[in-house]
């Protein structure tokens, strides 16, 4: 149940609000749904989130596969209903495998055939857990990555934290009739393995 009123129609908006929602409508999203739906309750906020998100989503130097993987570890991690149910789906058309996502949604260690997937699946954890990456994962990405990829995952993952703290925060609710994806943990926090 949504704590705050989410606009879901510009008519619900004033003006300021309905340019946010216009430029958003016809950009790559196409649709003003999720934290936007809050965010929008600040419109100077709601634009600037809007093309941050737009950058990191759609236009970083990092394979898709990966981007969606690091979103729901990032998802995960802060147990968002919304946020897995969009991007654990994502995730799948990209070539993120079921057996992974199934890992990641249980908690266990996920098998990676792809030591890519693997580099960003720990790469974000760490930094999740414990606001830190080990050198020596940190010094992969580098080399898998580049400077530039390593810059935009770390990016990415802080900014689905912002997401998911937003949508959990301020109750976002998933789609009418979807069940919840995530079971949440008992204190609130939730612990992805580590790999072996």
């Amino acid at each position: 149940m949504p704590r705050i009123p989410l606009p879901s129609s510009r008519d619900e908006l004033d003006e300021a609000q309905r340019k946010v929602w216009d430029g958003v409508v016809s950009g790559p999203r196409g649709q003003v749904i999720g934290p936007l739906r809050a965010a929008i309750h600040n419109a100077d906020l709601a634009e600037r989130w809007s093309a941050l998100g737009e950058a990191l989503r759609f236009s970083t130097s990092l394979d898709k596969r990966l981007s969606e993987l690091a979103i729901c570890v990032t998802g995960r991690r802060w147990s968002s209903q919304v946020e897995w149910f969009v991007h654990a789906a994502t995730a799948a058309k990209v070539g993120v495998s079921a057996d992974v996502l199934d890992a990641i949604r249980e908690g266990r260690a996920p098998g990676f055939d792809k030591r890519d997937e693997a580099v960003v699946y720990e790469f974000a954890r760490t930094l999740q857990a414990d606001g830190r990456v080990p050198d020596a994962i940190y010094d992969e990405a580098r080399a898998l990555f580049g400077v530039k990829g390593v810059v935009e995952l770390t990016a990415l993952v802080g900014y689905y934290t912002m997401v998911s703290m937003t949508l959990n925060a301020h109750g976002v609710p998933l789609p009418d009739g979807e069940a919840e994806p995530l079971v949440a943990p008992p204190t609130g926090l939730f612990t992805l393995a580590p790999l072996p």
